[in-house]
């Protein structure tokens, strides 16, 4: 992002947005050199500034730091980097790590099997780069080629480092792939491409480091596995659609034991189960709008598309929440609510929503979020199955729909999500209970946020997954 945008966006939160954003802290000096002027001004409330410091303040006093605890004061890196640290730090990176491709089911690979291995790439000897930003000191780094030795004899080359403007190195790669069981191509950007204050300038891999990918799956003897970090989205449509590349996981910036977390999932000990947290945009939507153009619904006069899986309806290299595992499950709904009658009082009045046929409009087509004064909840209850052979951990998203004709809103929005732990040939049920108005509330062009009525659908999984109508009636007296 730019630092003029970033600044833009904190005056937003503070001068605006504060009361909403809960933003408590500022790791800076916007907030003390600007909070005066803006209460001044009466952009934000004194109470909000009080709200603030006591939340701060209670965390504060349940660490010890107004009492002398010597517990807080003798922490240091022996109570930090334990064993059991480092493991935590170990399962969330395997947790985060999506696998995005697994062609006739080639991971995991069978160690019995698997006794030679080629890792190259810029990252494959990755270390620091695997925190990315706004980390602390990790206790230690477990980089992928020092991880991937404990499971067969490795050979590194680095093929080219990230930004990747020499192709000379390539050659040694195509070598060490030529000769291994299997494979392992470990890519993608670091903060001298993403960072803040840095904007990315396309949606592809840096420099030669496609033509990398490509000839090394091209001579490889074994199957080839893509490991990508980045935080962002890139457009590894080449990857997806060469019948070379058997795997791709994407890590994100996996931390510490990053290495670990890779090798422990490309040989199975660890079925993945992440899903991804963005929608990944093909390399061309850069050229669709401009990057001064904010808003997050298309603006079709100017062809602009929408951002986000919300309002983005083009074609993409993965969907938000796209994520395989080594195992399938099954959803079976247990249990629904399917309507729910909402009668407003003399304060609580309908408001108007634009339909693309006024004639299809409700009597009643909205009420503003902020005039119900009281909760109405609905609830689902879902059977989550594993089919499949191996235990794994699913990731259930629930979405809703606002119903058909409603001019301008989005395509769905999740409202919740759980991860659970079912082992093979068993099931979990998972209950959830959400507030109609968060839940299947909208946003008008003036900012307003209104609970529709009218057929809303709630869709869990993915769009393959289950759906059913819930209809709000709005009554009034």
């Amino acid at each position: 992002m730019t630092t003029n945008f970033l600044m833009t966006l904190k005056r937003m939160l503070l001068h605006k947005h504060l009361k909403q954003a809960r933003l408590d802290l500022d790791c800076g000096v916007y907030y003390p050199n600007f909070t005066q002027t803006a209460v001044e001004q009466g952009k934000v409330n004194v109470g909000d500034i009080d709200r603030a410091l006591n939340y701060l303040y209670v965390v504060l006093m349940r660490l010890g730091y107004f009492d002398g605890s010597p517990t807080f004061k003798s922490l240091g890196k022996k109570d930090i980097c334990t064993k059991e640290h480092i493991e935590l730090a170990t399962e969330a990176a395997r947790e985060g790590l999506v696998l995005l491709k697994n062609v006739n089911e080639t991971l995991p690979l069978n160690s019995a099997k698997i006794k030679t291995l080629a890792v190259v790439g810029p990252h494959a000897n990755a270390t620091e780069v695997m925190i990315g930003n706004y980390a602390g000191v990790p206790c230690q780094y477990t980089s992928p080629i020092d991880a991937f030795k404990s499971y067969g004899e490795v050979k590194y080359e680095v093929g080219c480092d990230v930004a990747c403007q020499n192709e000379s190195l390539i050659f040694p790669a195509m070598t060490a792939a030529k000769k291994a069981d299997a494979t392992i191509l470990v890519v993608g950007l670091d903060l001298s491409v993403e960072a803040e204050g840095l904007d990315r300038v396309d949606l592809l891999l840096p420099g030669y480091q496609t033509q990398l990918i490509n000839q090394v799956a091209q001579v490889s003897k074994g199957p080839v596995i893509l490991v990508v970090m980045s935080a962002g989205c890139v457009d590894i449509s080449f990857a997806k659609q060469n019948d070379k590349i058997k795997a791709i996981l994407w890590a994100g910036y996996p931390g510490e034991e990053g290495g670990r977390a890779i090798a422990d999932i490309v040989f199975g000990h660890h079925n993945p189960g992440g899903r991804l947290p963005l929608t990944w945009y093909e390399a061309n939507y850069v050229d669709m709008l401009p990057m001064t153009s904010m808003p997050l619904r298309p603006i079709d006069s100017l062809g602009y598309p929408g951002r986000t899986y919300k309002f983005f309806n083009g074609s993409t290299v993965y969907q938000f929440g796209y994520g395989l595992s080594y195992t399938l499950f099954n959803y079976t709904l247990k249990a629904a609510d399917r309507s729910m009658d909402i009668l407003l009082n003399n304060t609580q009045h309908c408001r108007n929503i634009k339909y693309e046929d006024e004639a299809s409009k409700p009597p009643c087509p909205a009420v503003l979020v902020d005039d119900l004064y009281y909760e109405h909840d609905f609830s689902v209850k879902v059977e989550v199955k594993n089919v499949g052979k191996r235990d794994g951990s699913e990731v259930v998203f629930v979405y809703s729909k606002p119903p058909d004709g409603i001019v301008g809103t989005h395509g769905k929005q999740m409202i919740g999500f759980e991860r659970v732990f079912v082992k093979a040939g068993q099931s979990k049920e998972v209950y959830f209970v959400f507030s109609v108005p968060k839940a299947l509330g909208i946003v008008d062009y003036t900012a307003y946020k209104l609970l529709p009525s009218g057929m809303h659908t709630i869709m869990v999984g993915d769009d393959h997954g289950l759906s059913f109508p819930l209809q709000i009636n709005l009554e009034t007296k």
